[in-house]
């Protein structure tokens, strides 16, 4: 777990837009002791989301795009390795015959 006010320190990003992309369901913020973290296994996703801000000035709206794009876009390679997977096991077992 990283604490986000050290995220922010760090990275030089405003607290709020951390705010902003919880808010929208982007990232998932713990609250323990009254202190905000993120876990690393969302660090990845923070990091990318905050490039695409700060990079390329992309508004929060469009970065609530460019994450579900990217999600579907990923699930979409998840399905198409499936089926590769699935067609060359029945092209093996045809050419076992």
């Amino acid at each position: 777990m990283i604490p986000v006010s050290e995220f922010c320190m760090y990275h030089n990003v405003e607290l709020s837009f951390i705010y902003s992309l919880k808010n929208s369901g982007l990232i998932d913020i713990e609250v323990v002791c009254e202190k905000m973290f993120v876990s690393t296994n969302e660090l990845k996703q923070l990091e990318t989301l905050m490039r695409l801000k700060e990079e390329m000035d992309i508004n929060l709206e469009g970065i609530e795009a460019i994450s579900y794009l990217l999600q579907r876009i990923n699930e979409m390679q998840q399905v198409i390795l499936q089926l590769n997977n699935r067609l060359d096991f029945y092209e093996s077992g045809k050419a076992a015959f």
